[in-house]
């Protein structure tokens, strides 16, 4: 795997943050950062979950009804 060189500018106080941890861990300030980096990226969320289409080109009996009428034919004939 290659590695990049590169500048980014980050708060004094979170780059002595992380080269605390790096020698608490006796690893390096890159090893900090890559992982901190693999950590967000991650986390990003997956690709949505989508329902296909299953519709019967608008011929279904339920793409009619409201609300109340939805769920009075989902209850119908259980109980009162």
């Amino acid at each position: 795997m290659g590695a990049m060189k590169t500048t980014v500018e980050i708060a004094d106080s979170l780059l002595e943050e992380a080269k605390k941890l790096a020698a608490e861990r006796s690893t390096t300030l890159r090893q900090i950062i890559e992982e901190g980096l693999r950590n967000v990226l991650d986390q990003r969320p997956k690709k949505p979950f989508r329902l296909r289409d299953a519709s019967f080109g608008g011929r279904g009996k339920i793409r009619k009804l409201n609300w109340d009428e939805i769920r009075d034919e989902i209850y119908k004939g259980r109980g009162a």
